[in-house]
């Protein structure tokens, strides 16, 4: 699928280096790779917590926003 997309070739060029990638779109393809396998475990990260944090019905968080 083609696309026009503004990208700052200054950080475009850092990854290419930093990579080793020939090409931009080597470079952005594995960008995007790595910042959705990162996403995916923070949110599976995330859904491991459900049922296992224990909170106190009484705590009031508006109360401790005025203490600051």
């Amino acid at each position: 699928m083609p696309s026009n997309v503004a990208v700052d070739d200054r950080l475009v060029a850092e990854a290419q280096r930093i990579g080793g990638h020939r090409t931009k779109k080597e470079a952005v393809t594995a960008a995007l790779h790595e910042y959705i396998q990162r996403r995916k475990r923070e949110q599976a990260k995330i859904i491991e917590l459900f049922g296992k944090i224990q909170f106190d019905r009484k705590y009031n968080h508006k109360k401790q926003r005025r203490r600051s």
